[in-house]
């Protein structure tokens, strides 16, 4: 019984991973029609493709009106830090502010419920307590916890993505199109392959149009991204628009640097994985090995 369920969970795992991209596209599905939209028409109708205008919920303005929780914006911090994880407008930071109450509070509770009402009764108080208090502490950090976590991913694929974002650039650079021109192509390219990036380039395509100080629609980009090898092509676009040098030479040898680089990285993976599969083997595959080997020999054993 138990091997025909085991039998049946995992045909049934296959076949949900397989059809899993046609039942649900997700949100790379959306966010490639998003940046698809904004690449073609700018910042203008479709600009309300990326959430930026949308309200946040009643609730949360409640909550943070209440609590005056706005005066821990003042300094821009929390809104910038929402901005690198890809969270832009004022419905995030207001979310993000409610929820530095409400994770708290919930775990809180539930944790309360389940130290004084389903633990035993012989159970100290002391543990009780302490259990209450490490899940208000873990709920006061969590949020923050899950920013940096986007944050940290949304670089990744950044750094993945930004080698071949160079190379495109330099085609379109060298090809005669203008700065603005090239990254509006570039991110029409790697809508699929990376939407952060994509969306990153688009922003920076918006501001380059209306921002007075074209140097500081770079910046924004290397301050949103935080990335060294984005930072080194911001610098190369900032001296080409002050003092006109050639851009193509420069993005040449950027761009394979970029390329050197995350093949330096792929490898120093490659390179950490035999140390990393040394306690899967021996936990997975040598005990089913030694079954295999033995097994046999008992059955015979006992049949004699």
């Amino acid at each position: 019984m138990l091997v025909t369920t085991l039998i049946f969970l995992s045909a049934f795992c296959i076949v949900l991973a397989v059809f899993w991209h046609h039942l649900a596209p997700g949100v790379l599905h959306r966010r490639i029609q998003i940046v698809a939209g904004n690449a073609s028409a700018g910042m203008g109708e479709t600009g309300k493709s990326l959430a930026l205008r949308r309200e946040p919920k009643q609730i949360f303005k409640e909550i943070v009106q209440r609590f005056n929780l706005l005066r821990q914006t003042e300094d821009g911090r929390i809104v910038h830090r929402l901005r690198m994880a890809g969270y832009r407008g004022q419905a995030p930071v207001i979310t993000y502010l409610a929820f530095l109450i409400l994770t708290p509070v919930t775990l809180l509770a539930v944790s309360g419920f389940y130290a004084f009402l389903v633990l035993p009764g012989d159970q100290p108080l002391v543990i009780r307590i302490g259990i209450v208090l490490a899940a208000g502490y873990a709920g006061c950090h969590l949020p923050a916890l899950y920013v940096k976590n986007r944050i940290l991913k949304r670089q990744q694929a950044i750094r993945r993505a930004w080698p071949d974002a160079l190379d495109l650039l330099l085609i379109c650079v060298e090809s005669g199109m203008g700065i603005e021109s090239a990254l509006r192509k570039v991110a029409q390219e790697l809508g699929a392959q990376s939407p952060d990036l994509a969306e990153e380039l688009v922003l920076t395509t918006a501001e380059l149009s209306y921002l007075q100080d074209r140097r500081q629609a770079f910046e924004n980009l290397a301050r949103r991204t935080d990335l060294d090898a984005v930072k080194a092509v911001v610098t190369c676009l900032i001296q080409t628009e002050k003092y006109g040098t050639p851009l193509g030479h420069a993005l040449r040898v950027l761009a394979q640097e970029s390329r050197d680089m995350r093949m330096a990285e792929a490898e120093k993976k490659a390179a950490a994985l035999p140390p990393k599969l040394t306690v899967p083997m021996i936990v997975f595959f040598l005990p089913v090995l030694f079954a295999v080997i033995i097994t046999p020999t008992i059955i015979q054993h006992l049949n004699s």
